[in-house]
Parts: C-alpha cells; sequence; structure tokens
C-alpha cells in the first residue's frame, strides 16, 4: 500500500489505495516494525496504516484487488459472485520483471533481510502496475 501510495502521489495522481488481509490477523494495527524500517528508509511514512480485514464490498470500492500469492488470489476468487469481480482480482508479481515469481514471500517469521527482499520486489511491481495502467488510461 506505502510504496504504490508513494509512486502516486509523486506523479501527482488521485488514486484511492488501500491494502487488507484475506485473514483477520492483526485487524487494527500498525504493520511490522521491520517493514515499517525499510519503508522508512525509502522515504516512506507507514504510520497512517492499519490492518484490516477484505470483504467482499470492496470489490465495489476498488478497480483492481491485487493478490500478494496465489493462495490469497484463490481465497479472493472463492469472494467473488462474478464474472467482473474475478477479472479484478490480479497477482501483484504478474506486474514484476521476473515471469517466473509469482508470489511475494510472507517475511514475518524471518529477519530484516526478508523485508528488504520483499520491499525490492513490491517497488518493481508496483512500477509495472502504475506503468501498465498508464498506458491502459491513454
Amino acid at each position: 500500500e506505502g510504496i504504490l501510495q508513494d509512486k502516486v502521489k509523486r506523479r501527482g495522481l488521485d488514486w484511492e489505495i488501500a491494502s487488507s488481509g484475506t485473514s483477520g490477523y492483526h485487524v487494527g494495527q500498525l504493520p511490522d516494525s521491520r517493514s515499517m524500517d525499510i519503508a522508512e528508509r525509502h522515504g516512506i511514512d507507514l504510520s497512517g496504516q492499519r490492518s484490516q480485514r477484505f470483504v467482499p464490498g470492496f470489490f465495489n470500492e476498488y478497480d483492481f484487488i491485487l493478490a500478494m500469492d496465489t493462495q490469497n488470489y484463490e481465497d479472493l476468487l472463492s469472494m467473488c459472485s462474478s464474472d467482473k469481480e474475478r477479472n479484478q482480482v490480479q497477482l501483484m508479481m504478474d506486474y514484476g520483471e521476473d515471469p517466473t515469481v509469482k508470489d511475494v514471500p510472507d517475511p514475518y517469521y524471518g529477519g530484516s533481510d526478508g523485508f528488504a527482499e520483499v520491499y525490492d520486489l513490491l517497488d518493481e511491481a508496483t512500477e509495472g502496475f502504475l506503468q501498465a495502467m498508464i498506458l491502459a488510461r491513454d
């Protein structure tokens, strides 16, 4: 969320961006401190973010639903009630540079290096997503 928000803001675009999880863990909590540290090193402030659970109503609120991994992708598809909603769900890493990478790894149980790796993957994929959306708009 924070990486894409930063890119959108720097380009002067007015997009609503949010993040959520498919499970109810950590609802209402700040991002992991290691994630906040990595983002801060890149000039991104995550202190305004709070964890929330994905609800089917988000299909009506957002144009795109980007899943971080194939399990969440499948979980999101199972919540869809129409082809329109299914078409909104995409894998984040489909916008990355390496087509063999489909999943953003979960760094939670590892060290800070895992969070740096995730930042790099998401920095690349959010840039790819942003470029694709700008091209589609033009």
